[in-house]
């Protein structure tokens, strides 16, 4: 049997100002990481994953949390493709 979480109202959730009032600590190495952790467990089916997760994200207005997403699926694009290592040098573009 399934379980069913309720979420809560958004309009009155204490969640939602602090999700507006946060700020990413996210890294380039974190960045590095989390595309190689990805790819290591989905292959090229974790480009997939990004691209879905950047159409959700800029549908709920979420433009910050789809350029992080946009930047991971970037990482991506370059550990699938061999242009990058997981332990090589982090060059931003």
């Amino acid at each position: 049997m399934a379980s069913t979480c309720r979420l809560p109202d958004p309009e009155t959730s204490p969640l939602q100002s602090i999700a507006a009032t946060r700020r990413s600590r996210i890294t380039p190495a974190d960045i590095r990481q989390i595309a190689f952790t990805l790819v290591d467990r989905h292959g090229a089916r974790a480009l997939g994953y990004a691209c879905e997760a950047i159409a959700e994200m800029e549908d709920k207005g979420e433009a910050e949390s789809a350029a992080a997403w946009r930047a991971l699926k970037s990482e991506i694009e370059d550990a699938l493709s061999g242009r990058i290592a997981p332990a090589g040098p982090i060059r931003l573009h």
